[in-house]
């Protein structure tokens, strides 16, 4: 199997050189190599290799994948992927499906650069912003990560090619696109209304500006909400990055406002779950659990370099943190 990813990589390196021209945008098929999941909850991984000696400058990524089939899907950034097979398990060791190799996403420098879930449509990115694959960049591996939370589609034999198209170019663009990801852990009680809170400090000296953002929860998820949070004196104003219903289609929508985060602010992020269950529910990977993910999708002036460092943000969740109990903070939004 480890020949497989030298074959995707040859892959991409012929479509590049059928291109008439390097401003022309060229289309990548990142899909599952007709897999068939026999688990319920099975997460698959697949990488693609990009050409070392070149580098590309993703626009927009167009899903092909259905709600009926994958529960949620991912793109990963990775230095080097979590395995060389062509596919492995990279979910709950548990639920793994037998013969099929267990291993993380990525093996080195992992970052999330796509996410999709309930039939979002495809995503263009802002004139002039890419994110910048292959080369130089950090970004040397691109793998597809799949959730099946139901496998009854696949009993009579099916397979599965869900995944996604990378539009892309090889002419510079002006300006890095980066995600920050913010998320919990923690439960929610049964019967009951609860508020998952994380939030972080931007300590890098970069200067970013918020184009999109995304919001992930599973059945229990209300609404979710992500704020810029700056100190004005003896209190802290709160600008809303996003909101939105969980439960519609889960994809990057654009940002309340124009805002830009620097040294110093804060960023914070909600989700309002509401349980009407018997038992406790807790953050997990299958669909039984619950997820409180919001997504920041930004740019920033020039190259990568300029990216943050800092890639995710997360919290121990309820009952051990709420941004009531944050110091940082001297006042709250409205509930």
């Amino acid at each position: 199997m480890a020949c497989c990813v030298e074959v995707l990589a040859l892959v991409l390196l012929i479509v590049t050189a059928s291109a008439t021209t390097p401003d022309t945008l060229q289309k990548f098929p990142l899909l599952m190599p007709h897999v068939k999941p026999e688990r319920a909850e099975t997460y698959f991984c697949t990488p693609i290799r990009i050409d070392p000696t070149q580098e590309y400058y993703i626009t927009a990524f167009q899903p092909n994948a259905s709600m009926d089939t994958a529960h949620h899907m991912l793109l990963y950034g990775c230095e080097t992927p979590g395995t060389d097979e062509e596919v492995w398990n990279c979910g709950e060791m548990a639920l793994a499906q037998p013969g099929i190799k267990s291993a993380a996403v990525c093996g080195s420098g992992s970052q999330v650069i796509y996410a999709w879930a309930r039939d979002a449509p495809k995503l263009v990115l802002p004139e002039g912003v890419a994110f910048k694959v292959g080369g130089k960049s950090p970004i040397q591996y691109i793998v597809l990560q799949v959730h099946y939370a139901s496998v009854e589609k696949f009993k009579d034999g099916s397979t599965d090619d869900s995944g996604v198209f990378l539009y892309y170019t090889e002419t510079p663009q002006p300006k890095a696109a980066g995600v920050l990801l913010m998320g919990t852990g923690g439960r929610i009680n049964p019967n009951s209304v609860e508020y998952m809170e994380t939030a972080c400090t931007i300590n890098e000296d970069k200067v970013i500006h918020p184009f999109a953002f995304r919001t992930h929860t599973h059945a229990l998820g209300r609404v979710v909400s992500g704020y810029k949070v700056t100190r004005k004196g003896y209190a802290d104003e709160w600008e809303l990055i996003g909101k939105k219903d969980p439960q519609l289609p889960q994809m990057f929508y654009p940002v309340a406002k124009d805002l830009v985060l620097r040294k110093g602010d804060t960023v914070a992020a909600r989700c309002t779950m509401e349980s009407k269950r018997d038992r406790t529910t807790r953050v997990g990977s299958t669909n039984a659990d619950e997820m409180c993910n919001f997504y920041i999708m930004y740019s920033v002036d020039g190259g990568i370099e300029n990216i943050l460092q800092q890639k995710a943000c997360f919290s121990a969740g309820p009952p051990y943190y709420y941004w009531k109990n944050d110091t940082r903070f001297k006042n709250l939004p409205d509930e």
